[in-house]
């Protein structure tokens, strides 16, 4: 898969281990930057570019996890997941369908972190399953504001 990643200057570190260790398990991945301490520029970007379908997912970093994920939330046709457990990396896609999680290099060690990612990359979501009306039900009122 082609994955994009970013953070904020806070999780540089995080997001520099993060990335090796994608590559390790097969995919692509595409550095979208730290620098920027406005949180939302990078989630924003990540967040247009696997909307686009440019990517396959997103990873997003900041301290808690929480701001890139209300700024990826944004982007019509991002969804976006904090994930602070092995159970939420899983339901992320497999329920969820998320094509985005992110995660708090502040709240989260690095070694649960990449279980977590590596989780979520090797599951996809189940149109057959019984959270398709609910995913469905979100992209509609995504679609149509009510």
């Amino acid at each position: 898969m082609k994955i994009a990643i970013g953070c904020d200057p806070n999780a540089t570190d995080y997001k520099n281990a993060l990335i090796p260790f994608i590559q390790d398990l097969g995919h692509d991945v595409t550095d979208f930057g730290s620098d920027d301490p406005i949180y939302a520029n990078v989630a924003i970007n990540v967040a247009t570019a696997v909307a686009a379908k440019e990517y396959d997912r997103g990873i997003l970093i900041c301290g808690t996890g929480i701001g890139v994920c209300i700024a990826a939330n944004k982007v019509k046709g991002a969804y976006a997941a904090c994930v602070n457990d092995i159970y939420q990396a899983q339901r992320a896609a497999l329920s969820n369908n998320a094509n985005i999680i992110t995660m708090g290099a502040q709240v989260l060690g690095l070694e649960p972190a990449k279980c977590y990612v590596k989780e979520y990359l090797g599951l996809s979501f189940d149109p057959a399953s019984r959270s398709l009306p609910k995913v469905q039900r979100i992209t509609e009122y995504e679609e149509s504001g009510r």
